[in-house]
């Protein structure tokens, strides 16, 4: 890995534990092993390198997510799949984090990669549910918007309260009502 790119995996590490602030760097510096002027030679500061770890945390995000929703199976076992895929819960989501994060929300170009892979995530999932209702899979008064938007809060909710609780098993039991609710739109 080049010093470009252990400088943004750092970046991105840092974020998710410490968040922005607490990402100061010469902790971005001491994780990646590079020398302040490597960083600086790369980045015009912590901002762009945040950008470019919030991006990258983003795009790898909606590339895991889109491996479970263009996968085998019907609508709602792609949804499963995705829903139940192997997450760091007790971690929280790397790009959800973010949305607690002052000074990520408050930068328009930090809170950008955020604010679009949520819509995107939502947008996705609403495609899906379409599609299962379109082909008959889901019952036609599935409503593909709200259903989308409501799994993308419990995802969002159940690192939450896992946190809260310092238990996985409470991320597991959000989804599994989730699909519980989902499922019950089977025909």
């Amino acid at each position: 890995m080049d010093t470009r790119e252990r400088l943004i995996a750092s970046t991105r590490e840092l974020l998710w534990e410490r968040g922005y602030v607490g990402t100061s760097p010469k902790a971005i510096q001491e994780r990646s092993g590079a020398g302040q002027g490597s960083m600086y030679h790369h980045f015009h500061g912590k901002p762009d390198l945040a950008l470019a770890a919030i991006s990258r945390s983003a795009e790898e995000l909606r590339s895991r997510a889109e491996a479970q929703f263009s996968g085998p199976g019907t609508v709602v076992e792609r949804i499963t799949a995705y829903l139940r895929r192997e997450r760091d819960v007790l971690k929280g989501c790397p790009v959800g984090r973010l949305t607690q994060d002052p000074d990520v929300m408050a930068d328009p170009d930090l809170r950008r990669p955020v604010e679009e892979t949520f819509t995107w995530l939502t947008d996705r999932l609403t495609g899906l549910l379409a599609e299962g209702r379109g082909n008959g899979e889901l019952a036609p008064g599935l409503d593909p918007v709200g259903t989308a938007t409501a799994l993308v809060a419990v995802l969002q909710g159940g690192y939450v309260l896992a946190r809260a609780a310092d238990s996985a098993e409470v991320f597991g039991r959000a989804v599994d009502g989730a699909l519980g609710l989902l499922t019950a739109h089977i025909r």
